[in-house]
């Protein structure tokens, strides 16, 4: 039975995430510390009792989702489940960097303090209100592009995420991405909804986020991973440092190939997925993409201790 650590990206934060698994292994408190300590703030904090808003912020939101997805992934570890016993890793957008520091590409503090940066150059690329994204629901990857070419008229708009065969985002100017969303509805999608999103992600106007990622990823070292990246923008599984290196750098504006990479896992042995951390967006959408893979959420003590009497 071929296996995938997958983990989650912005979206899936919620207040009290993760405090569980501190409270309940000491390895996986340590990971909470050890952010802390990168960021020289107690992050921690505002994770277990703050304020939702400012958890969401997206500066907050990419390192507080790296440290439960990395607390749930050392409480496996606690329990014998190590990122070995998977074929693959990949991950959501900032999820990337999770699957990174998992599988021992990048340590957890650098990885704190990258997503961070990444965070608030993605933030401050874009001034409030000039950018937005939308959900377009009950569309194809090829209708939602000619939605968003058509809603573009000069400005940006470009299919930002392909999540599974009903759901792709669109991102880019706010009026385009407005233009897009009575597109959609006219081509027959089920719904299109404005994202509550603080940045238009993933597309050309991250364009200064990626100038920032690049000089920061300069300083960093990446190490081989343990297992095999599937990486968003490429949709196939890499593990060769500097390639990882750039494709972090792309990722910024690039488009998250979220449906072909989970299409690709399966053709190459796949046949469970972990999400392992906060939420369940994942395994919902790799249901949605092909209902043969099996899938299980990692976020709590007791989903630890299911997953160790699953593996045996």
């Amino acid at each position: 039975m071929g296996r995938a650590f997958v983990f989650p990206g912005q979206g899936a934060q919620a207040i009290g995430m993760g405090k569980a698994l501190a409270d309940a292994y000491p390895a996986a408190r340590a990971v909470f510390d050890e952010v802390d300590d990168a960021l020289g703030e107690k992050l921690s904090d505002l994770i277990w009792e703050g304020d939702a808003a400012e958890l969401t912020m997206t500066r907050n939101a990419q390192p507080a989702l790296m440290a439960t997805s990395l607390a749930a992934m050392r409480a496996l570890e606690a329990e014998g489940i190590t990122v070995d016993m998977a074929q693959y890793v990949a991950g959501h957008s900032l999820g990337e960097y999770s699957a990174l520091a998992a599988a021992g590409s990048l340590s957890i503090a650098d990885c704190a303090r990258l997503l961070r940066t990444r965070g608030q150059a993605m933030q401050d690329a874009v001034p409030v209100g000039e950018g937005a994204m939308a959900a377009l629901l009950g569309l194809d990857l090829a209708a939602a592009r000619k939605v968003a070419h058509d809603a573009a008229q000069g400005e940006i708009c470009t299919a930002a995420n392909d999540n599974d065969p009903a759901q792709v985002v669109v991102s880019g100017h706010k009026g385009a991405v407005e233009r897009a969303v009575d597109l959609a509805k006219e081509a027959g999608a089920k719904r299109a909804v404005m994202l509550p999103v603080s940045a238009p992600f993933h597309c050309m106007l991250m364009e200064p986020a990626a100038r920032v990622m690049a000089e920061a990823l300069d300083h960093v070292e990446i190490n081989a991973p343990k297992v095999p990246l599937v990486a968003n923008v490429a949709a196939e599984a890499v593990d060769d440092p500097a390639t990882i290196r750039s494709l972090l750098v792309n990722q910024v504006t690039g488009a998250v190939r979220w449906r072909e990479s989970v299409e690709w896992m399966a053709r190459h042995g796949v046949t469970e997925i972990w999400e392992i951390g906060a939420g369940k967006a994942l395994c919902g959408m790799v249901r949605r993409i092909d209902r043969a893979v099996a899938t299980r959420n990692v976020g709590t003590p007791e989903d630890v201790v299911a997953a160790k009497e699953a593996v045996g």
